[in-house]
């Protein structure tokens, strides 16, 4: 019984690592694309892609970086605890710059629609540089919280220096909960979705009017929002239905509702990394500049 236990327990670490490696390749290639779309592309220079860039990046980190170092904090290194704990810390802060730039774009999107006129005009480039700087900034600050105290004990000595790497050996899960989770994800999820239905709102009733001056140029205005702010509300759903299963099993673990077992949370945790290499498909497929650019640069590669 324990040999057989044992064994599949091992040939769930293989599956696991196999299918975290799988989604940080996707996590790198596909936001390198949607980031190169947006770098070569002017049309793309306006506030919102401004932001998916901002997206595209935390998510191409979290290939790059958090993937590696989950993996890594799974049991599988021998670390001093601070170390553990800063690495721990990482993938915290790409997940909260992730929430950040979702809530950068539903802000723009909503001001966009809300005074299309003075929006256009008002924001200048040094206005969004500073925007996503704040959206990264504040994603430091969140995400290291744990780095200035609120941590699990420190339970290494003078003669036993390191501890075997766990996530939840080094951060403390009332962090995760109260902190993160309610404050930090949850409640900026809920403003997003207010926003959205905002949003959508705005149009339907613009576009229902259908008169006025040059009713034409603004039927297509709205129609062109309408679809594109589908595309990203639709990102923002997918985030809540990668992301939210992880935590409130995390919540229910903590307040000992259910007894979460450690394939559960794992399944959790491919689920979260798995949506930063979703996005760039949603981009690909349903933003018509980003797609524009995509088939371009193919085109391209393939002709040269």
């Amino acid at each position: 019984g324990a040999s057989n236990a044992t064994t599949v327990l091992r040939s769930w670490e293989v599956i696991y690592t196999s299918l975290e490696v799988l989604i940080a390749v996707g996590c790198c290639l596909g936001n390198m694309l949607v980031i190169w779309a947006v770098w070569s592309c002017r049309a793309l220079s306006q506030t919102t892609f401004c932001f998916v860039a901002s997206l595209a990046v935390a998510d191409l980190l979290v290939g790059a970086v958090a993937v590696p170092f989950a993996v890594v904090v799974d049991g599988r290194l021998k670390t001093s605890f601070h170390c553990c704990l800063f690495i721990s810390c990482v993938v915290i802060v790409l997940t909260q710059a992730s929430v950040h730039s979702l809530l950068a774009i539903a802000v723009d999107r909503y001001l966009r629609v809300y005074n299309p006129l003075r929006y256009r005009g008002a924001v200048k480039k040094k206005h969004l540089w500073t925007a996503v700087t704040i959206c990264w900034l504040s994603a430091f600050i969140l995400g290291l919280i744990p780095m200035l105290g609120w941590h699990k004990k420190d339970t290494t000595t003078a003669e036993n220096s390191t501890i075997t790497c766990h996530f939840i050996t080094v951060i403390h899960m009332s962090y995760m909960v109260n902190f993160n989770f309610l404050a930090c994800i949850l409640t900026p999820t809920i403003i997003m979705m207010v926003l959205y239905l905002l949003l959508f709102n705005m149009i339907s009733k613009q576009l229902r009017k259908g008169v006025g001056i040059r009713a034409v140029e603004s039927m297509s205005f709205y129609h062109k929002e309408r679809r594109l702010a589908y595309s990203l509300a639709l990102v923002l759903v997918l985030f809540a239905v990668c992301w939210l299963p992880l935590h409130i099993m995390n919540t229910l673990d903590y307040y000992m509702i259910v007894k979460v077992p450690p394939v559960a949370f794992h399944v959790g945790i491919l689920l979260s990394h798995a949506n930063s290499a979703i996005n760039p498909i949603v981009y690909a497929f349903k933003v018509p500049k980003i797609k524009m650019n995509i088939f371009l640069t193919f085109n391209i590669q393939t002709t040269l």
